[in-house]
């Protein structure tokens, strides 16, 4: 394949840009205007009309005509070009408005100030970010300077990118509340409230096996009572006092870390040897990061519930910023943010964690969903980390972790792109509506469906009549030597009401075999 490349690729390889995260459109010269597919890469050709001209201006307005945007690629090119090149370019296009974007985006990125008068105020206003593809701020502010309207969906400290697409082609962000909606008028709000509880329960439990931390009944309850408590209620829980009240609620009095962060931190296993799957942002860059974090959260307020879930939550875990506790505080943002914008009632739980701890899949797709980020990212620094000297750090933490390539690697920390992460988490929030929530909702009106038959025949307690719903079930619709042991009036040969076990068989597995995909 030619690689005379065009736009903002040809921009990487003239400054020797390395990224953590790969251009996602490469243009080159072609016999014709065409497109291909290869692995998560659109390729694109153009005849020669197109060939714009060979220096900054050219290449960085032709990405910015034709090519998906990358801010880890904006920052480091940023970083290393010299002003003048783009002073040279505002100077001779002052109205133009790709010269005022990479202005506007030069500044932005580095902090700088370029030594340019400002933009003429009879020039109308352009958006930085196109709205029609992209995750932006819900609402822009005006950049006078510029005559930009800087819809960023976040800071200079934290901004990660999420590519939408067009909105007509948006059909793969699933409506979470419509799937709600949907169980709802099936099974009725009764219904899917008495089955909440067990879903957050069931949520609190997967959340530790996702982690392979041991989840005894304490840590459990302890994480379903902080979700009933706080999901869809807490306000600003990344606001500093609220995120340590949350993960003190999580983890209990007793944790031996809590708090932000001031150490060094990665992810992988530790004991004879360490195995390193990820490094976290270093300790000096967490707090303003996280700060970062809840500019971008507060600013794409508004825009569609799932996707705010899924941007602000895998932000969070990718900045890690906690001592302990951030892979369950990012899913529980995931349940509290759906709540907080209204897609699911508070007292309703999306059981993610259980999808995902429920198969060897989901476990691997949630993985390979962390991954897309983390793989790349130790890929590049694989030689660039090391444990040296142990010292103790202010938030008490001791380390021997070093990275010396932590400034290079702010370039993709503050800047990842969050893209796969929004389609993963859309297909999971999917999954479990359709499937998980489903089945628990068709599996609890099946039992009621038992219970309520059982006391057509004999009556009894609620608690007993599921009791023996459960031992028929078990046992294929037999009566078993235990169950007659416990009931020896209904089961036992001899028993006062022992004429009417077969018809309590019977009226359990017709509830049963009755239900829709059911099986005897």
């Amino acid at each position: 394949m030619s690689t005379n490349f065009l736009g903002f690729q040809k921009l990487a390889d003239r400054y020797a840009i390395r990224l953590i995260q790969p251009l996602l459109t490469q243009s080159r010269l072609g016999t014709e205007r065409r497109s291909l597919m290869e692995a998560d890469v659109e390729h694109r050709f153009w005849p020669a009309s197109y060939m714009p001209q060979d220096d900054l201006r050219g290449h960085f307005e032709f990405g910015l005509k034709y090519e998906r945007m990358n801010f880890e690629f904006f920052s480091r090119l940023f970083a290393v070009i010299e002003p003048q090149e783009v002073q040279a370019w505002v100077r001779d296009a002052p109205t133009g408005q790709y010269a005022r974007r990479c202005g506007f985006f030069y500044e932005w990125f580095t902090g700088l100030t370029l030594d340019v008068p400002d933009t003429p105020q009879n020039v109308p206003y352009v958006d930085a970010l196109p709205s029609r593809d992209y995750l932006c701020a819900s609402k822009s502010h005006n950049s006078k300077r510029w005559k930009v309207r800087d819809n960023m969906p976040g800071d200079a400290r934290y901004c990660p990118l999420v590519y939408l697409g067009p909105v007509a082609d948006r059909g793969w962000i699933y409506d979470v509340a419509a799937g709600v909606e949907k169980l709802d008028n099936t099974y009725g709000k009764d219904l899917l409230m008495r089955s909440a509880a067990w879903l957050t329960f069931k949520e609190s439990r997967a959340s530790f096996a996702i982690e392979h931390e041991d989840d005894n009944k304490d840590r459990v309850r302890r994480f379903a009572a902080a979700i009933q408590e706080h999901s869809g209620k807490m306000a600003k829980p990344l606001f500093m006092q609220n995120l340590q009240l949350l993960q003190r609620s999580i983890l209990g009095e007793n944790a031996l870390r809590l708090g932000v962060r001031s150490s060094p931190v990665f992810v992988g296993q530790t004991g004879f040897k360490e195995v390193v799957h990820y490094i976290a942002p270093m300790g000096p860059d967490v707090l303003p990061m996280l700060e970062g974090l809840l500019v971008f959260d507060e600013k794409i307020k508004g825009c569609n519930p799932v996707v705010r879930a899924a941007a602000v939550s895998f932000a969070f875990v990718y900045l890690h910023p906690l001592s302990d506790g951030n892979g369950r505080v990012h899913r529980f943002l995931i349940n509290h943010l759906l709540a907080e914008d209204g897609a699911t009632p508070a007292h309703i739980i999306i059981p993610v964690s259980a999808t995902i701890a429920g198969s060897a899949r989901g476990l691997a797709e949630y993985d390979k969903a962390l991954e897309g980020f983390s793989r790349p990212l130790m890929r590049r620094y694989a030689d660039e980390y090391r444990f040296g000297e142990e010292q103790t750090y202010p938030d008490g933490v001791s380390s021997n972790l070093e990275f010396p390539a932590a400034a290079d690697a702010l370039h993709a920390w503050r800047y990842i792109d969050l893209t796969e992460k929004v389609h993963y988490l859309s297909g999971l929030l999917r999954e479990t509506v359709e499937h998980e929530m489903a089945d628990e909702a068709e599996a609890l009106r099946t039992n009621d469906a038992a219970r309520a038959a059982i006391k057509e025949v004999v009556e009894m307690p609620d608690a007993d009549a599921d009791r023996i719903i459960r031992s028929l079930k078990a046992s294929q619709w037999t009566v078993s030597g235990k169950l007659a042991r416990e009931w020896p009036m209904l089961f036992a040969q001899g028993g006062r009401l022992f004429h009417l076990h077969a018809e309590v068989v019977s009226a359990v597995r017709d509830a049963f075999v009755r239900q829709p995909g059911a099986k005897a």
